[in-house]
Order: structure tokens, then sequence, then C-alpha cells
């Protein structure tokens, strides 16, 4: 499984628990989810590893 992708599930992962548990804390768990879209996008349409 690609580090990237993983890396990005794991986010959603913490912006789902942190949607449900904490919601004071919504800007900087959307700032995960945004950042999480734009590694799987990446990982999608480049069909690379970003770093070696």
């Amino acid at each position: 499984m690609n580090t990237w992708l993983t890396i990005a599930i794991i986010i959603v992962i913490l912006w789902a628990v942190g949607f449900f548990a904490l919601p004071g804390v919504g800007a900087l768990i959307h700032i995960l989810l945004v950042i999480a879209v734009v590694l799987v996008l990446v990982w999608l349409l480049t069909g690379k590893k970003l770093w070696k």
C-alpha cells in the first residue's frame, strides 16, 4: 500500500473522530481533510510515489 494513501486514510479517520467528538476544533480538522483529499488526488493522478 502506498505511503501517501496510508497517510491520507489516517488523516480522514482523525478528521471523522474529531468532527464527531470535538466539534470545537472544526477548522483544524477540515484543513486536515483538505490535505488528505489533495494527497489522494495526487496519488491517483500521478500513479507515482512523490518521494522515493
